[in-house]
């Protein structure tokens, strides 16, 4: 609720510096809650949506209501769900289709997950792993932590980022908050201070579970403020990992991990005048294929990149690149 509460005060104080602006004696309606169709990055008057500068200073706004697609003709994304390509220092939107649609989020949710961990918890703390890091969904990916493991949030953070490991989530929202549904409850609550209204959590690794979805705006919100920590800029850059841990007893374990971003690994090329930087990807039989990159272009200019529910991995890449082209 305080989180909710503050974001509420920035909203009515935005309204008020509409007013000062010169609506005169005329109340703008204002309709915001956490529910609300899209993210609050928008506010309603009577003559339809503006810009709540207060907030959306500084960011990429898609300011047409309801799922509005720009540039849709110029770029195959025919099999994704949603996708946006966002200009972060022009703060343009190059491309959008669909991205105020409620998806699964599969691994893309652990970039929350490393934003709360790093906003609340320091990078030498020592994790020590639950019997709740046994992950008992088929398929999902694990870097096969140990009840008594110990491991620093650094090597946990990058287990999670490179590997998409989900028990190295469950690991670390433990450490953060003591379980997995109140580390859950800090997720909302810094989804809601950086604008991402229109998503909810309720794990911190994005296997598939009611109530748990993003959509690519606020993909682009989050991602965008996880940028703002070195640690993910260093972590998502990397296309491999080792690093050496211990069990209960004291004994060594490894980790030893390539990352699943193709671009990375060189097995996806982006096009000849962008570089991709890093990001992270995300799969399940719900979501989808989903990857959310930060490029730049010969300039050094950044770029947000999202592609949600992909249905096939090369697909994911392909429309990727195929977007990522709408760079100048």
């Amino acid at each position: 609720m305080k989180c909710t509460n503050k974001l509420l005060l920035s909203f009515f104080s935005a309204a008020a510096l509409f007013c000062a602006a010169g609506c005169g004696d005329r109340n703008i309606p204002f309709p915001y809650d956490p529910d609300y169709e899209v993210s609050s990055f928008r506010v309603t008057t009577e003559n339809g949506y503006v810009t709540a500068d207060a907030f959306a200073s500084g960011l990429c706004v898609v300011d047409s209501g309801g799922n509005v697609n720009v540039n849709d003709a110029v770029v195959d994304m025919s099999d994704a769900t949603a996708a946006g390509l966002f200009d972060l220092n022009g703060r343009r939107v190059l491309y959008a289709k669909n991205v105020h649609e409620r998806l699964d989020p599969a691994s893309l949710t652990k970039l929350l997950t490393a934003i709360v961990a790093l906003k609340y918890g320091n990078t030498d703390d020592m994790i020590t792993a639950s019997e709740n890091v046994y992950i008992q969904e088929s398929g999902a990916v694990v870097c096969g932590l140990q009840a008594g493991d110990q491991l620093t949030l650094n090597q946990a953070l990058h287990v999670l980022l490179i590997r998409s490991a989900n028990d190295a989530a469950v690991a670390i929202a433990e450490h953060i908050a003591g379980s997995v549904e109140q580390f859950a409850d800090m997720m909302n609550e810094e989804a809601r201070r950086i604008g991402a209204t229109n998503s909810h959590f309720v794990n911190p690794n994005g296997l598939t579970a009611d109530n748990h979805y993003v959509t690519a705006y606020d993909m682009y919100l989050i991602f965008n403020e996880a940028l703002r920590y070195e640690k993910v800029n260093e972590i998502i850059r990397m296309s491999s990992y080792d690093t050496v841990y211990h069990d209960k007893n004291g004994n060594e374990k490894t980790f030893s991990y390539s990352s699943t971003n193709q671009y990375l690994t060189g097995d996806a090329k982006a096009p000849d005048n962008v570089t991709v930087i890093g990001g992270k990807t995300g799969t399940t039989s719900a979501a989808g294929n989903c990857l959310v990159l930060l490029a730049r272009d010969t300039a050094g200019n950044p770029y947000i990149g999202i592609v949600m529910r992909s249905s096939e991995r090369g697909i994911l890449y392909n429309e990727m690149t195929d977007m990522l082209d709408e760079i100048d």
